[in-house]
């Protein structure tokens, strides 16, 4: 029986060494695999850091461009912004002059120039967006439209519109000039 373990303990040493011996294998062939060509991989990255540098300045270019374009479409928007309202109010300077050339006008003829000039300039806030605010007898006070230059008494409910001393305006609704207006006194 001796002889049989020694057997058995000469194959188990026999197993080990070819354990050992695929393992050393085995891990040179992984650092064969495993070491890269160094030159080669340096090469690689930095041709990437290349690459990635130029698309960050054609990237950066690119967005002072776009900053440059928008500085020089605001400064045009500010300079031309009245512009589309200065044409339409042009014709209403020309009637209003050739109103002031007639040497011997009549009431009548004054009154219709008048009101051809009046509706030419309607005309020109339309276009503009710039509309009225004239709220009518018994409209609720709105502090953001109307200013109440006084309270007077009133056969009405407090705190509405009596009278309108002057109208107001907005532009695109945005308030340029509040009414102003006489208020009711509360009872």
């Amino acid at each position: 029986m001796q002889e049989q373990d020694k057997v058995q303990e000469q194959d188990q040493n026999l197993e080990k060494q070819d354990a050992a011996e695929v393992a050393a294998e085995d891990v040179t062939q992984a650092e064969a695999v495993s070491t890269p060509d160094y030159a080669k991989v340096i090469a690689e990255l930095e041709a990437k850091i290349s690459e990635m540098q130029d698309a960050f300045m054609r990237a950066k270019a690119e967005g002072e461009n776009i900053r440059r374009r928008a500085q020089d479409d605001i400064s045009k928007a500010h300079k031309f912004a009245i512009e589309g309202f200065a044409e339409v109010m042009v014709p209403v300077k020309d009637s209003l002059e050739m109103a002031l050339k007639i040497d011997t006008p009549s009431i009548e003829s004054l009154k219709e120039g008048v009101e051809i000039t009046l509706k030419q300039l309607n005309s020109a806030f339309e276009k503009n967006r710039l509309s009225e605010v004239n709220p009518a007898q018994g409209d609720k006070l709105d502090p953001m439209k109307h200013q109440a230059i006084s309270m007077v008494p009133a056969e009405q409910e407090a705190n509405t519109v009596v009278t309108v001393l002057q109208k107001g305006y907005t532009i695109a609704d945005r308030l340029l000039r509040p009414a102003l207006v006489t208020v009711a006194q509360g009872k």
